[in-house]
């Protein structure tokens, strides 16, 4: 119950001070999201499967999204970000589709 009202106390919060995003940042804030998204859905993998631990959920949620972004970032910086963009949304959509097969799975035995 607890991560559903921060959830919704996020949500809040964003709509009522409708925070902008730096134009410096802007081009990584999709590549962070994703990356959050894979790390959000391995660890209610893990919750269904008995093997949730905080400590690597953390971990796991901030290296995706600092490592999503500096791989976006180098290509940036040698000419190809958007073909490593594409990479890196390829890759943790994969993880992210293989993930929610298992939370099927595991919640409807199909």
């Amino acid at each position: 119950m607890i991560p559903l009202l921060g959830l919704l106390a996020g949500i809040v919060v964003g709509l009522v001070l409708e925070p902008n995003v730096p134009l410096a940042l802007q081009p990584y804030l999709p590549i962070a999201i994703v990356a959050a998204m894979d790390a959000l859905f391995g660890a209610f993998r893990a919750y269904l499967e008995g093997s949730f631990s905080d400590r690597v959920f953390v971990v796991s949620f901030i290296s995706n999204v600092l490592i999503a972004a500096a791989i976006v970032y180098v290509g940036d910086q040698i000419g190809v970000g958007s073909q490593l963009s594409t990479g890196v949304v390829v890759v943790l959509g994969i993880r992210i589709f293989t993930n929610v097969a298992a939370i099927r799975r595991a919640l409807f035995r199909a």
